[in-house]
């Protein structure tokens, strides 16, 4: 479908209009974000004092959609901050990839018709972070009957390709020309130390239950150079944007969707040791990884264009240590292909959902397990997975909507467990399948679009309610797309029967200008704070990115003149150690800055740190882009 052009680059996009909007219907393509003006070098006015971590969420419902995400900051100081004022939260895409036919973030066009532009509410807000966020949709209805699943299921394997030819002796990634442009952005030195974000089933890249010891360790030098980068691609003519969501770690490659293929490179070396091609962009791809190198995507079964934008109907197995696809299947609602907005991993099983239903296949053969089924009163919008396989359920009439959140038999799709929201929680996101943690906006209360304002801590056998975490989204920065990507969210998780979320950013107190943030915890048990505080550090923001045994591995967002910083946390004394520090040149500034992590993808392991986008669009500047850069300790 056509929609409006997007705002010119360096130009802050328009913010929306205001209406409930409704379910998706037709695939439609994305606009691109864009890239924020660049603020004049002056201090920011002094924001107002740090959050009140106990305040509960307000128990009105309110609306006031947001809108697609910008582009990431720029490298210098900021404008003071106008508009709703400091603190506005960051939405991610989705990460892993928002499914370019679907109406909502990342300027996506809108229910009823409306486009939403890139940006953040029409304001420049504090240190120029670009604040992405997702619309949330107003619907009612009213419970209805239980788990029923069954349908015709087909898929097309495809994922993206990241382009680039590696030039410099394995510093960065550049384009065949090899000008003398891509060595002006070259970084050199540093040093760093990184952690494995494998996201392996079961393990602790779900954000589930802590086992084992930590695995990554502080090298003797934490200053990391560039291993590599990848130019971000060319998106057809009159396509504005595309899909390149999906990205993986596995013990000696770093895989990463392009246009309409998947690339494998050598960890250290940027290499390429293999490309798997795709008939169309990967829309949607889960971030687990099982033992053997095995993940799953979603994909449209040819290239869009500007009068077929495709739909994102094609479901595949990859396999990361051979660049192949293992199998593709697809499903049908009646006699019509299911596009699919969620795709993830759990006990053997692949699950997809979206507004039709969900359907799931043997990992291993492909084989049906279940498929949607058009006369049930009840649909699966999406699956967390995992540890395990949990739905979110959605019953009943529009005007009466309820949640189901189910613990489901991976093989047979039977409910093992249990737990019914109160009705008028539209969305939920799950955060971990084991221990259960879902999140929602209860009442839109969050205000923020950030699709949180509580946490609900569930016993996965049982199905009852343990706790219910109060998370007001002014006071904390976690934020999930329960619209579409269920199992998407960013500045938290989960172990050591706890959660850990990162807060808002908040004045660091004294004469300074300075701001910072925490990551705390909450018991999951009691749903209490825990006293537990990591402080990100002056002009510093952390992001917990996910668990390493008992112990936290969070990112650190840098000031404009340093580079970023990974950290280790003690699960219990809550010491940070050091495993990374990026160059703070300004050419290695720059492209990291544009790795925001609300709505880029970020893999940590193994004394490696990845960063990627998840769209490519066709929007050009003076400045080179790239999908992908790598970060690395000797």
């Amino acid at each position: 479908m056509s929609q409006p052009p997007p705002p010119p680059p360096n130009q802050p996009p328009q913010q929306p209009g205001f209406g409930p909007p409704q379910e998706p219907s037709e695939p439609q393509t994305p606009s691109a974000p864009a890239t924020p003006p660049t603020p004049p070098a002056q201090p920011p006015q002094q924001p107002p004092a740090g959050p009140d971590l106990n305040k509960a969420p307000q128990p009105q419902p309110g609306y006031g959609y947001p809108q697609a995400p910008g582009t990431p900051p720029p490298a210098a100081p900021p404008t003071p901050p106008q508009g709703p004022g400091y603190g506005y939260p960051q939405q991610q895409p989705a990460g892993y990839g928002y499914p370019a036919q679907q109406p909502g973030p990342y300027g996506q066009p809108g229910p009823y018709g409306q486009p939403q532009q890139p940006g953040p509410y029409g304001q420049q807000p504090p240190y120029g972070y670009a604040q992405p966020t997702v619309p949330m949709q107003a619907q009612a209805g009213q419970p209805g009957g239980g788990r029923k699943v069954n349908a015709q299921v087909a898929i097309i394997v495809s994922a993206v390709v990241a382009i680039a030819l590696i030039v410099g002796g394995g510093v960065w990634y550049a384009n065949s020309s090899g000008k003398d442009d891509d060595k002006q952005t070259t970084a050199e030195g540093g040093d760093t130390k990184g952690g494995e974000g494998d996201g392996k089933e079961g393990g602790s890249g779900d954000g589930g239950a802590t086992t084992g010891e930590a695995e990554e360790k502080a090298p003797a030098a934490t200053g990391s150079k560039v291993l590599f980068q990848v130019p971000s691609p060319k998106v057809p003519k009159g396509v504005t944007t595309i899909s390149i969501a999906g990205s993986w770690l596995t013990d000696s490659v770093y895989a990463k969707s392009g246009l309409s293929e998947i690339t494998g490179y050598d960890r250290k070396s940027g290499t390429k040791k293999w490309t798997l091609d795709l008939p169309g962009p990967v829309c949607a791809a889960t971030p687990h990884v099982t033992e053997d190198n095995k993940t799953a995507i979603v994909h449209k079964p040819a290239m869009p264009s500007k009068t077929d934008p495709q739909a994102c109907t094609e479901v595949a197995v990859v396999d990361l240590a051979a660049g192949s696809k293992v199998w593709t299947k697809t499903a049908k609602s009646g006699t019509m292909p299911v596009s699919f907005n969620n795709v993830t991993i759990g006990g053997g099983t692949v699950a997809a959902g979206s507004t039709s239903g969900g359907a799931a296949w043997d990992l291993a053969t492909g084989d049906e397990r279940w498929a949607p089924k058009t006369s049930d009163s009840c649909y699966d919008a999406g699956y967390g997975g995992g540890a395990k396989l949990v739905a979110v359920r959605k019953c009943g009439s529009y005007d009466q909507r309820q949640l189901h959140i189910q613990n489901v038999d991976p093989k047979t799709g039977d409910v093992l467990a249990e737990y019914k929201m109160d009705e008028g929680i539209e969305y939920a996101a799950v955060v971990s399948t084991d221990p259960l943690v879902v999140a929602a906006d209860v009442g839109d209360s969050a205000g923020d679009g950030s699709g949180i304002s509580d946490f609900f801590s569930i016993d996965n056998k049982t199905g009852k309610l343990r706790a219910r975490l109060s998370a007001p989204g002014d006071e904390f920065a976690a934020r999930c797309d329960a619209i579409y990507k269920v199992e998407n969210c960013t500045g938290v998780t989960v172990g050591n029967d706890r959660l850990y979320i990162a807060t808002e950013e908040h004045d660091s107190g004294g004469d300074s200008y300075s701001q910072t943030n925490e990551v705390v915890a909450f018991d999951l048990a009691t749903g209490k704070q825990t006293g537990q505080r990591a402080d990100a550090g002056e002009n510093y923001e952390i992001f917990p990115l996910r668990m390493d045994g008992p112990d936290v591995i969070a990112y650190k967002r840098p000031p404009y003149d340093k580079g970023g910083q990974v950290v280790s946390i003690d699960g219990e004394s809550f010491k940070e150690t050091i495993l990374m520090e990026n160059p703070s040149t300004e050419a290695v500034r720059d492209v990291e800055s544009r790795m925001s992590p609300d709505y880029s993808e970020i893999q940590f392991g193994q004394g490696g740190l990845y960063m990627s986008s998840v769209y490519a669009s066709d929007f050009t500047s003076r400045e080179k882009e790239y999908s992908v850069i790598a970060f690395g300790t000797e």
